[in-house]
C-alpha cells in the first residue's frame, strides 16, 4: 500500500528549529524552505506528499491547491481552517495516511480512520536521517540485517507480537 505523507505544514515549520529561523524573517521563506526539504526528501522516498497551510494572511474563498516541484500545496479556504482539510484527507484515504503533526487532537482524530499520526519532530528527525542516507550512499538496515554467528536461531522465549494496529504503525514508520 502506497503511503500518502500529509503534513500540517505551518506545524512542522514551527517546530523545526531551522526551518522556524526562516519563517521569523518572512513567512515565505519558512515555507520556501519547507518544500525545497520535502522535495529532497521526495527524490529519496518516492511517498505522495501533501502539505497543508492556514490561509489565515491570504484571505482565500475557497481553498486553493498547487504543485510545487512534485509536492501538493493546499491552502486552507475562507472559514476553514488546516484542520478542516487534514481531517477531510484522513477521512478520505484512511489507512493510506501518514499524517505529521504536533497536534493531539488532530493526531488522534486521524488515528481514529485508521492513519498513522507522528510528531513533527521525529518527521524532521527521519527525512534528516533519509537524506544523509542518501547522500552518504549507505543503506539504513545494513548493520541490522547481518547474519551473526554468536546469534544462534533457537527462540529464547514466548513470542511477543504487536497488535495489529502497533504493527501497522510500525511497518508504515519503517517506510518513512
Amino acid at each position: 500500500m502506497a503511503v500518502h505523507v500529509v503534513i500540517d505544514g505551518y506545524n512542522l515549520i514551527r517546530q523545526s528549529a531551522t526551518l522556524s529561523a526562516q519563517e521569523e524573517l518572512s513567512l515565505e521563506l519558512g515555507r520556501d524552505a519547507l518544500l525545497e526539504r520535502l522535495r529532497q526528501y521526495k527524490r529519496v522516498r518516492s511517498h505522495r506528499i501533501t502539505v497543508v497551510f492556514d490561509a489565515a494572511n491570504k484571505p482565500l474563498l475557497a481553498e486553493e491547491q498547487s504543485q510545487h516541484k512534485g509536492i501538493r500545496m493546499i491552502y486552507s479556504g475562507q472559514g476553514e481552517t488546516a484542520d478542516t482539510v487534514i481531517k477531510r484527507i484522513c477521512q478520505n484515504e484512511g489507512e493510506k495516511v501518514l499524517l505529521v503533526t504536533t497536534d493531539r487532537e488532530l493526531a488522534s482524530y486521524a488515528e481514529a480512520r485508521g492513519s498513522v499520526a507522528i510528531d513533527s519532530e521525529d518527521f524532521e528527525v527521519r527525512m534528516e536521517m533519509a537524506l544523509y542516507v542518501d547522500a552518504k550512499g549507505v543503506e539504513e538496515g545494513d548493520e541490522e540485517e547481518r547474519w551473526h554467528p554468536d546469534k544462534g536461531t533457537r527462540k529464547k522465549g514466548p513470542a511477543k507480537r504487536l497488535s495489529k494496529k502497533e504493527r501497522r504503525r510500525r511497518d508504515k514508520w519503517q517506510k518513512v
